[in-house]
């Protein structure tokens, strides 16, 4: 006979009794949900610690170090034997005749690179911006220059400036002008170093106002086309007001280079580039830093040299925040 199983009063049957396994089950904050929070936490503080090691190692500690040797009285070489001496190597710096010759050596030379180069890098992006053929290979072309080395094309312009059979004497003769003497004579020279400066950096300043101008609404040219504003019009009214934050920049970054101007004229001096010249007609604050601590020895004084270098580069830093505030706030930003 069979025999029938009665439900129990709820009707569902008798639930099975919990399993070892399933007792042991991980509760959902395992170690692997843990190992996740700590990768989503430390990840980020990881990619960036090789940046901060590397420049705590090459760039915080040379600062610090060489703020310290700017209070000392020591010789290249003899680091141990440092005499304290506070801010006297800043007194004779304020005192002395050399240093403001370099400053002022430093100052001119800036401004006519500086000027005339990002000039032409305005003109030279606008055309390359415009419907030219073959640009891709002149957008190519024209950064040869900035990939070439200090050394090769100082060399080159040397010899092109030279005095004696340099080309640009040879030009200057056929119309009567005479000899220039381009490395004894003071405005001559800086003016074939500025040369220098200004042939390897205006192609890589032309692409950057290049970037700048793609950047540009096609919008805002076609309404000026409306209103009859010709190419030029257009040059001065749209691109150069929607470029200027671009403008700016490049103007504070080639600042920059020629406060800490070195190669050039040091290599284009030869024998006395060290010295800027036979008379210091083109020492710059970085060559006159380097006479200081490496030919004269005086750790001290050139170190004191490159703090009076860091605060007008962050002088030059501030008047650029400054100018960009007031840009943004032209703009409604």
């Amino acid at each position: 006979m069979a025999t029938s199983v009665k439900a129990d009063a709820g009707g569902s049957p008798p639930s099975a009794p919990p399993s070892a396994a399933s007792a042991r089950r991980p509760e959902p904050s395992s170690w692997r949900s843990k190992l996740y929070r700590w990768d989503m936490k430390g990840s980020p503080y990881a990619f960036i610690t090789p940046f901060f090691l590397c420049f705590a190692a090459f760039g915080l500690f040379p600062l610090i170090y060489t703020g310290w040797l700017s209070l000392h009285r020591v010789q290249l070489g003899a680091e141990s034997s440092a005499e304290w001496v506070g801010l006297d190597n800043y007194s004779w710096l304020a005192g002395s005749e050399f240093f403001w010759h370099a400053l002022a050596n430093t100052f001119t030379i800036g401004v006519i690179s500086t000027v005339p180069q990002l000039l032409m890098a305005l003109g030279l992006a606008h055309l390359l911006n415009s419907h030219l053929r073959g640009r891709g290979f002149f957008r190519i072309a024209v950064l040869a220059p900035y990939a070439t080395s200090i050394a090769a094309a100082t060399l080159v312009f040397a010899q092109l400036f030279n005095t004696d059979y340099g080309m640009i004497n040879s030009l200057l003769d056929v119309f009567g002008l005479g000899p220039v003497q381009w490395d004894a004579d003071k405005w001559p020279a800086q003016i074939a170093i500025s040369t220098i400066v200004t042939w390897r950096w205006t192609g890589y300043n032309a692409l950057i106002y290049l970037a700048a101008m793609q950047a540009v609404p096609n919008d805002l040219y076609e309404a000026a086309a409306l209103d009859g504003a010709s190419r030029w019009r257009q040059f001065i009214s749209v691109t150069i007001p929607s470029i200027r934050p671009t403008i700016l920049f490049t103007i504070v970054v080639s600042t920059i280079g020629a406060t800490q101007l070195f190669g050039e004229p040091m290599l284009y001096g030869g024998s006395v580039g060290i010295g800027g010249g036979s008379g210091g007609q083109y020492q710059t604050l970085s060559l006159l830093m380097y006479q200081t601590g490496w030919t004269n020895n005086s750790l001290g004084r050139a170190s004191a040299i490159a703090w009076v270098m860091l605060l007008i580069l962050l002088l030059i830093g501030g008047v650029q925040a400054l100018a960009s505030r007031v840009n943004r706030k032209k703009l409604g930003g």
